[in-house]
C-alpha cells in the first residue's frame, strides 16, 4: 500500500506539474506578461502552499521553531537541491532582469530575514525572535514585491515575443480555462506531495529509519516536492523562465508571505535554528548570483548544478551528524 501511495503520488505530481505549466503559459500569453512573472507569483505561491500550511499551523500551536525551520530548510532545498537537480538535466539560462533585479531581490529578502531574526532591528524586541512588527514588515514587503513583479511583467522588455500563431492561439483560449489549469495543477501537486510524503514516511519507518532522519530528510524535502516538479517539468519543456521564477518566487514568498503571516499571528523564536543555518540559506542565493555574474556566464551549467546538489547533500549529512565541522 505504501509503495502504491508513492507511485500514485509521483503520477499526480507529474500530471499536476504539466497542467500547471500549460496553465501558466496560457495566463502569461493571455495577459501579455512574462512567463517569469507568472512563475514568480502564481506558480510560486501555489507551490508554497504546503510550507504555508505547516508554518501557520505551527505558529498557532506555539511551535515557532518548526515555522522558521520549515522556511529556512525549504529555501535551502529549493536552490541547492531543486535548482541543482534541474540544472543537471537542463542548464538554466538567466536573462538580464534576473541578474539585475530578481536574484538581488531574493538575496536582499534573505538578508532581511537574518537581520530581523537575529534581532538587529531598529525597534528592538526579544533576542532571536520575529516579532509581530517584523511580521507586518515582511507582509508589506511582499505587497511591494507583487507590485514590482506586476509592473515589470507588463513592461515591454520583459514580455517574450510571441509569433502570430501563438498570439491567435492565446486569444482563442479564455483566461478562465488557463486559470482552471493552474488551479488543477496546484491541486495535483499538493495532493501528490501529500500521498508521496505519507507513503515515504511509513515505508521509512517500516525499514527502521529513525524519526530524526525521517523529519530532516523526508518531511523537509516533502513539502518542497511541488516546487521540484513545478520547476523540473517546465525546464524539460524549455520553459526556463517558469522554472527559475518558481524557485526565486517561492523563496521570496516563503520569507515575506509565510513567515510574515506566521509572525503576525504570534512572535516566532528561532529555537534550534542557528546562524549557521541562516548562513547556508543566504549562501544559496549568493551561489546563484555568482553563477549569473561570474562562474556560469548567465547560466547554471550541469556541472554547477552538480555542485549545488552536492552542497545540499553535505549540508544534510552535517545536520544528521554524519559530518562533524
Amino acid at each position: 500500500m505504501y509503495i502504491v501511495m508513492i507511485i500514485v503520488g509521483l503520477a499526480l505530481l507529474t500530471f499536476g506539474a504539466n497542467l500547471l505549466t500549460n496553465g501558466a503559459v496560457g495566463v502569461a500569453k493571455r495577459l501579455r506578461v512574462s512567463e517569469f512573472m507568472i512563475g514568480a507569483t502564481i506558480v510560486a505561491v501555489g507551490t508554497s502552499m504546503p510550507e504555508f500550511v505547516v508554518s501557520v499551523q505551527s505558529a498557532i500551536q506555539g511551535q515557532a521553531d518548526v515555522s522558521i525551520g520549515n522556511v529556512v530548510g525549504s529555501n535551502i532545498f529549493n536552490i541547492y537541491a531543486i535548482l541543482g537537480l534541474t540544472s543537471m538535466l537542463v542548464p538554466i539560462t538567466f536573462v538580464r532582469s534576473n541578474v539585475r533585479a530578481d536574484i538581488p531581490i531574493c538575496l536582499a529578502v534573505s538578508l532581511l530575514l537574518c537581520v530581523l531574526a537575529l534581532d538587529m532591528t531598529l525597534w528592538g524586541g526579544a533576542h532571536n525572535e520575529l516579532s509581530r512588527w517584523d511580521g507586518l514588515l515582511l507582509l508589506v514587503g511582499y505587497g511591494a514585491f507583487l507590485w514590482y513583479m506586476i509592473r515589470q511583467g507588463r513592461s515591454s522588455g520583459a514580455v517574450e515575443e510571441v509569433n502570430s500563431n501563438d498570439e491567435q492561439e492565446a486569444k482563442q483560449k479564455p483566461l478562465w480555462r488557463s486559470l482552471l489549469l493552474v488551479a488543477l495543477g496546484i491541486g495535483g501537486l499538493v495532493l501528490g506531495s501529500d500521498m508521496f510524503l505519507d507513503g515515504s514516511i511509513e515505508l521509512a519507518r517500516r525499514v527502521g529509519l529513525s524519526e530524526a532522519v525521517i523529519g530532516i530528510v523526508f518531511v523537509a524535502a516533502g513539502t518542497s516536492l511541488p516546487e521540484l516538479f513545478a520547476s523540473l517539468v517546465p525546464a524539460l519543456r524549455g520553459k526556463n523562465d517558469i522554472a527559475l521564477g518558481n524557485i526565486l518566487g517561492s523563496n521570496i514568498a516563503n520569507i515575506l508571505l509565510i513567515l510574515g503571516t506566521s509572525a503576525t499571528i504570534t512572535p516566532l523564536r528561532l529555537g534550534g535554528i542557528t546562524a549557521a543555518d541562516m548562513a547556508v540559506m543566504v549562501s544559496a542565493v549568493v551561489a546563484v548570483l555568482l553563477s549569473a555574474f561570474v562562474i556560469g556566464r548567465n547560466k547554471i551549467s550541469r556541472f554547477e548544478g552538480l555542485i549545488f546538489f552536492g552542497i545540499y547533500v553535505v549540508y544534510t549529512l552535517w545536520l544528521l551528524g554524519v559530518i562533524v565541522a
